[in-house]
């Protein structure tokens, strides 16, 4: 098992967390309370114009918890109007996210 690391970028009005390792229901909750503490910054930030991105290219393992937390951070940023993007999709994540239905919404 790979442990899961987070390393987050602000820059020009961007919060830019990497993601690698293994995200399963065993870590789940690291990401979710980091992606909430952002989530929090982005809101506060003044005139509101910061973006989330949520860099995946070395995540080594996802499963059903781990796509349910990027669902849950999507629609967290959905209601408080942040854009929030996930980028580096690695291939067996994309055919993942295809199969769920969420290529179109999460990416």
């Amino acid at each position: 098992m790979e442990p899961l690391h987070l390393t987050t970028v602000r820059r020009n009005g961007t919060l830019t967390v990497s993601v690698s390792g293994e995200l399963d229901i065993a870590t789940t909750e690291l990401l979710r309370g980091h992606l909430l503490d952002l989530l929090r910054e982005a809101d506060s930030a003044p005139r509101k114009q910061v973006a989330l991105v949520i860099e995946v290219s070395r995540l080594t393992f996802i499963d059903a918890a781990g796509l349910g937390i990027l669902v849950f951070a999507h629609n967290a940023a959905q209601r408080q109007q942040t854009p929030l993007l996930i980028t580096g999709v690695p291939p067996s994540m994309r055919r993942l996210l295809r199969l769920t239905g969420l290529e179109g919404r999460l990416t």
